[in-house]
């Protein structure tokens, strides 16, 4: 884990090794950002609401229960509206912003990108910008970002070696 930290934002970076996946494999799973919800263990709920999946200006509507809601309120939905605004599909790279949400965020932006190995892994980099949050530590939040990328990124490996096996 990398961590840049400031009084105005929090900057950090974590990252992710495969190998057993490689960036060719991995990073059309990443891109399906309307559907991002089969990979990441705490959303829900995960669909588009606005333009076209994988393309900038394609906007997401997501439910998590990593995050709590602003109003304190057990009850209630942790949700979050998030933009692509870069996409390069040459460098495996992308950003978003969050748009919209109750779980804190007054600016967000974070960026995915996917650094090829050798033949048979991959390095997943995820990189974020956010204002401070209120009750949450900068440590707190750096750590969910790894625990939420180790485990996206398990269950996107795992699930291309079973693909893989059952096409055999």
């Amino acid at each position: 884990m990398e961590e840049k930290s400031s009084m105005a934002k929090w900057e950090g970076k974590v990252s992710s090794t495969l190998t057993k996946a490689n960036a060719n494999q991995i990073w059309p799973l990443f891109i399906d950002f309307f559907n991002f919800h089969k990979w990441f263990p705490t959303l829900s709920t995960c669909y588009g609401v606005h333009g076209t999946n994988g393309e900038v200006g394609g906007t997401r509507y997501c439910v998590t229960s990593s995050l709590p809601n602003s109003d304190g309120g057990p009850d209630h939905v942790s949700w979050s509206k998030e933009r692509l605004v870069a996409v390069d599909h040459e460098k495996m790279s992308m950003s978003y912003e969050m748009v919209d949400c109750n779980i804190g965020f007054k600016s967000y932006l974070s960026t995915i990108k996917i650094v090829p190995g050798d033949a048979k892994g991959c390095v997943v980099e995820w990189s974020f910008v956010v204002n401070p949050i209120d009750g949450l530590t900068y440590d707190v939040l750096l750590k969910k970002y790894q625990t939420g990328l180790d485990q996206t990124t398990k269950k996107m490996e795992n699930a291309l070696v079973q693909s893989n096996v059952r096409a055999f």
